[in-house]
This record gives structure tokens, C-alpha cells and sequence, in this order.
């Protein structure tokens, strides 16, 4: 029987760092004010003009790819998980293709378009491919230019204090190892509150919005049409291209959906939270992954916390995480891994990995 492995893990972040105070210098906000909300000290910010979602997630590539021991025309197959795409259309999965060289294989490339939970959503997708035999080098990207599209304004800061840029790659192959590998994924979505952790425009919605039962969604842009795809100066006027977070209903549901799909996945392995060696959670808030902790019991030491240094990388969270944590030594040889993610959609998904 196949199962899926990690054969190589590569992680990049831009060199420019941002610390809270120096948001400060352009929005009302304090360096204690993040770190009470949201755990975060620093984040890291691509290059303008230099840098893009695409070229993070290739320099994360390379390094997975030359750590899995193979060569970039030995990929066949791409996944790009990301919800900052260089361009509306098309997705960077062949961007990444075109910037890796390897456009002469032509092989296929998958856009993921599941915010935070992209990479467990592109892990789950990869493990069907490699397990019916389909392929055999699957390359898995997550990558995020977040800078490029926040309100570094008091009225943005929000949602602009979280987030930071980053990219993290794996290459994914077959294994005949008994208990070795990927051993479960989990995915689940409700789109009920869809609009509570949105970027609407552009958009091609055209004004037209999903409700429940009927409720008015107020986006807090009174008497203007909101518009779509096409830019229009009351929408620039309006500061209506920016991403919209009720922080609240959004911690609420994600504290409930984290531990319910790591439990699910321990479940369907017949194991406890007891066997759990590293939970690698979705860098969203230090205080989710606290009462994520607390809820299962699990020490300091069970749960790998990067986003004081990073902020928020949504797709790139847990493969930057991962690769942190494997190159500190704090995963061995048959460790088991927990990686879990909950995002905008509302979409949320685990996976148990046996190292």
C-alpha cells in the first residue's frame, strides 16, 4: 500500500522586518496593543517591485525540491496554495512553473484558492494523487505577499497588524514504509458567514451578496455601489479594496473548529492526543493556539508557535512552521505530527503525519 511522505521542506521569508512600533509610525496602535490580541512582535516584508507570491514560493521550491535529493524536470505535478496571487487571473501555479524553468515537462499545476487552510486543503489533494499512482514528485506550495493589499491606516490596523509575508514548499513522494507517512486528512467548510473574513472586491458579484435567512450584510460603505471586477474611482475613493475581519465572530468559531478536527483525525487513527508529538497549528492568533493547547492538554513543548516572529502567512503558516521546527530538531524519526488550519470561508481541515 502507498502512502504519501515529505520528502524535502524548503521555507523562505523576505529580509525586511517590520516590528509593531514601526507600525505605529503610520496607524494608531501599540506594540502592547498587538501583542495582548494577537501574540505577534514582527512580521517580514517582500521586497516592492523585487519580490512576488510567485518568486517567494520558488526560492521555497528549490529548497525543497534539492532536500528531496531530486531534480526540478522530476516534478509532475505542481499545487499552489495562496489567497495573494500575483495576478486575478491566472494563478501562480504556472508562474511558479515558468519561474522554476520547467515549463519544456508541461506539467499540470492546481491553483488553491482555501486561505489558511490551503496548504492542509493541497496536502489532502497531493495524498489522493501519490496514493492512486498517479504521481510521483508532487511539489506543494504556500506562499503569501500580504503587504501588498493591507490599509496601513488606523482603519485597517486590524486586520494590517496580523499579517505578514512569507512562503513554504514541500515535495511530496510515495512510500511502501509501514506507518510512515501521511496517515489521515480531514477537510470541512461552511460558507454560512462567509463575508465575516473577506476581500470582496475585485470581485465579479457585481453588488450581489450571500446571506443567511435574509440578514443585510453592512461592509460599512453606505449609498455606493460596491461594484466588481472592474475598478470604478467611488470604490478607490471608498477604500473598498481592502480585506474586511469581524475578529471576534472569527476566534469564536475557530477556537470550536480546531480541536473538533484534530480530535476527528485521532479518531480515524485509533489515536489519543497523548500520542501527539509536535501540533503544528495555522499561525492565525498566539491566543487561538493557546486555548487550542489548553483545550487538549498538550505542553509547550507539543506545540510549535511561530507567528511572534512572522504574523499571520495563512497558506505559508504551516509549511514555514514545519520547516522550522524539522530543521530545530524538535521533529525526529517516527514522530507523529498533527498540522491544522482554520480560515476565511469558513474552511478548516487536519492531517496526522507519522515522520
Amino acid at each position: 500500500m502507498l502512502r504519501t511522505k515529505i520528502a524535502g521542506i524548503g521555507t523562505y521569508v523576505p529580509e525586511k522586518v517590520v516590528t509593531n512600533d514601526d507600525l505605529t509610525k503610520v496607524m494608531d496602535t501599540s506594540d502592547e496593543w498587538i501583542r495582548e490580541r494577537t501574540g505577534i512582535e514582527e512580521r517580514h516584508y517582500g521586497a516592492k517591485h523585487q519580490e512576488t507570491t510567485t518568486t517567494m514560493g520558488c526560492k521555497a521550491a528549490e529548497q525543497a525540491i534539492e532536500k528531496a535529493g531530486i531534480q526540478k524536470d522530476e516534478i509532475d505535478f505542481i499545487i499552489f496554495a495562496t489567497l495573494s496571487p500575483d495576478y486575478y487571473f491566472p494563478g501562480c501555479g504556472v508562474l511558479l512553473q515558468r519561474e522554476l524553468g520547467i515549463t519544456k515537462t508541461e506539467v499540470g499545476a492546481l491553483d488553491i484558492r482555501n486561505q489558511c487552510s490551503g496548504f492542509i486543503y493541497g496536502l489532502s489533494v497531493a495524498d489522493q494523487f501519490i496514493k492512486s499512482g498517479m504521481y510521483k514528485n508532487v511539489l506543494l506550495v504556500g506562499s503569501e505577499m500580504h503587504s501588498m493589499g493591507l490599509d496601513y491606516t488606523t482603519q485597517g490596523r486590524n486586520v494590517t497588524v496580523i499579517f505578514g509575508d512569507g512562503a513554504g514548499a514541500v515535495v511530496l513522494q510515495p512510500t511502501k514504509e509501514e506507518n510512515k507517512g501521511i496517515l489521515t486528512t480531514h477537510l470541512h467548510s461552511d460558507g454560512t458567514y462567509a463575508e465575516k473574513l473577506a476581500m470582496i472586491n475585485p470581485g465579479s458579484h457585481g453588488g450581489y451578496h450571500f446571506n443567511k435567512m435574509g440578514e443585510e450584510i453592512d461592509f460599512g460603505y453606505p449609498d455606493i455601489e460596491l461594484g466588481g471586477i472592474f475598478m470604478t474611482r467611488r470604490m478607490l475613493e471608498a477604500e473598498m479594496l481592502y480585506p474586511n475581519m469581524e475578529g471576534q465572530a472569527v476566534f469564536k468559531i475557530a477556537v470550536q473548529k480546531f480541536p473538533e478536527v484534530i480530535m476527528e483525525a485521532l479518531q480515524a487513527t485509533g489515536l489519543s492526543v497523548k500520542d501527539i508529538d509536535m501540533l503544528i497549528p495555522h499561525q492565525a492568533n498566539l491566543r487561538i493556539s493557546q486555548f487550542v493547547q489548553k483545550r487538549l492538554g498538550l505542553s509547550d513543548d507539543q506545540v510549535w508557535n511561530n507567528i511572534q516572529k512572522y504574523g499571520n502567512t495563512t497558506a505559508a503558516s504551516i509549511p514555514i512552521a514545519l520547516g522550522e521546527a524539522h530543521a530545530s530538531g524538535a521533529i525526529k524519526e517516527g514522530d507523529l505530527i498533527c498540522l491544522a488550519a482554520f480560515g476565511s470561508g469558513f474552511t478548516w481541515g487536519s492531517a496526522l503525519i507519522r515522520w
